[in-house]
């Protein structure tokens, strides 16, 4: 004899009641709780294994030890800061003006032969040279800077993460940086006479004597998946500096040592020549990127894993349901019609389903993330500086993924009514594109599939005006973090709906 009571005839129960007979449907096998508890088990367990045994060592002046944590700039990013700069102090307010009047460098290419160095003559896209002020040289201070890059032109950056463009120019070019308090704004101008105003900022708290001065500075050239060494050289002259009337300084700010603690790797330099100066420097100002430390979102790399737990779960719950109303019978407030699993049933067994995962997936990455990174730290690894907002959107990102995809496997069901087919779809759909993605066979699938969702998890963050290799190893999705979940969330929406249509036009 059946537990639960035949449903009212004519009697539709409301949607509130729904859920809770689907609850209770939901709860009353065991295993179901079981395999959620598995999918958080899982993920957690394969993040922590991947924390614990992360492992960094750097070669510094001091020989092989552990790797020293980011540079992190004013708001907290990880910053890169390695520079040539040649300054004099400026008390109070002034100007500098110069041209640049020739950018090249040199970039290392793949060796065509092994072991002879393939190096070739150019600028990458964002070498810089231009004109600096700057609180101190300390590394991670404010700054505002006026350059001629390597292929995007004129820019005006400052503090690091902030970017303004000002006009498309790659040959010759006059810049002025001036300052006003806190105030600093760069010009550009084609002729030294007609001025532009590219940017204005305001650096807070700047001192009453900062550095100012002319740079040259230049990240690695891109291939496959390395940098490799650039640096940057630029010509200026015509300079006029305002304010200040001393000799001026060099600085190779933020160069490395080799393994004897005395000689510079890779080296700046500036040669004085009449009224120009020849400036050549390497690294980059800006933000760190990949380079920042390890990432949050590798302690979610078990979570493509323990999703499967959910989808199993998500197909089965429907497919279960589809059996108890061909024999009529079901909980309260089921309709115990043969053949008959109406399209509101359907629906609500997708918020069911969709808010337990999401709860699922929420008390997975609340663990393990912050977890993880904890141990990252514990065994002296450095870790991308993580901000609050960033952090939020990883964990409950990662639960909101979880939810899509169990929606989308419930829809699934509901179509196919066949368990084994709705899993195998579910799972060719969301956990497959990913793990080819990961292999590197079809980074594209990241794109056109659920799969995409798991971008919402991309802990390291994107600048526009830094280059770097678009890879799942460097922790980049070919989506953004809000267009990979909606793409995801599109998927579930469609197949619940065309589920919910089809069960209108035939509830049998």
């Amino acid at each position: 004899m059946s537990s639960f009571t035949p449903h009212r005839t004519g009697r539709r129960a409301g949607f509130s009641a729904s859920l809770r007979t689907e609850w209770a449907a939901f709860l009353s096998v065991r295993g179901r709780v079981f395999a959620m508890a598995a999918s958080v088990l899982v993920t957690v367990s394969l993040g922590l294994l991947i924390a614990g045994g992360a492992r960094s060592t750097c070669v510094t002046g001091q020989g092989e030890g552990p790797c020293p944590a980011p540079l992190v700039g004013p708001d907290g990013t990880a910053v890169s800061d390695k520079y040539y700069f040649v300054h004099q102090p400026l008390t109070g307010d002034g100007s500098i003006t110069a041209r640049v009047s020739d950018l090249t460098g040199q970039i290392r290419l793949p060796d065509a032969v092994p072991g002879v160095r393939n190096v070739m003559e150019g600028a990458v896209p964002w070498a810089k040279a231009g004109l600096l002020v700057r609180q101190s040289l300390k590394q991670g201070t404010p700054y505002a800077a006026v350059m001629l890059t390597g292929a995007h032109g004129v820019r005006m950056q400052h503090d690091y993460i902030h970017d303004v463009a000002g006009g498309p120019h790659n040959g010759p070019q006059w810049l002025r940086l001036t300052r006003s308090g806190d105030t600093i704004t760069g010009y550009e101008s084609d002729d030294g006479q007609a001025w532009s105003e590219v940017g204005t900022v305001k650096l807070a708290g700047l001192p009453e004597t900062v550095e100012i001065g002319l740079f040259a500075t230049s990240p690695g050239a891109l291939w496959d998946m390395a940098q490799a060494f650039a640096q940057a050289t630029a010509t200026f002259d015509h300079i006029d500096l305002k304010g200040a009337d001393g000799r001026w300084r060099h600085d190779d700010v933020g160069v490395a040592m080799e393994s004897d603690g005395k000689t510079p790797h890779h080296p700046g330099g500036a040669v004085e020549s009449g009224d120009k100066l020849i400036v050549t420097g390497g690294g980059d100002i800006g933000p760190a990127t990949v380079e920042g430390g390890l990432r949050a979102d590798l302690m979610l790399i078990g979570g493509a894993l323990g999703l499967i737990p959910v989808l199993v779960v998500a197909v089965t719950f429907v497919t279960a349901s589809g059996r108890r109303a061909l024999v009529g019978t079901g909980p309260p407030g089921r309709p115990g019609r043969p053949g008959r699993l109406p399209a509101a049933e359907v629906v609500v067994m997708a918020a069911v389903m969709g808010a337990v995962a999401f709860v699922t997936g929420l008390v997975a990455s609340a663990v393990v993330v912050p977890a993880g990174l904890a141990l990252l730290r514990a065994n002296d690894n450095p870790t991308q500086p993580l901000t609050l907002g960033t952090g939020l959107r990883v964990i409950v990102g990662h639960a909101a993924l979880t939810a899509a995809s169990a929606v989308l496997a419930v829809g699934l069901a509901a179509l196919v009514k066949r368990a084994v087919v709705a899993g195998g779809l579910a799972i060719a759909l969301v956990i497959v594109p990913y793990f080819l993605a990961v292999a590197g066979l079809a980074p594209w699938l990241l794109v056109i599939t659920p799969a995409a969702g798991f971008a919402i998890t991309q802990s390291v963050p994107t600048f526009a005006h830094v280059d770097v290799p678009q890879s799942l190893l460097g922790g980049y999705y070919p989506l953004p973090p809000w267009a990979g979940l909606a793409v995801a969330c599109g998927y579930a929406a469609i197949t619940l709906a065309a589920a919910s249509r089809v069960r209108r036009r035939c509830p049998g």
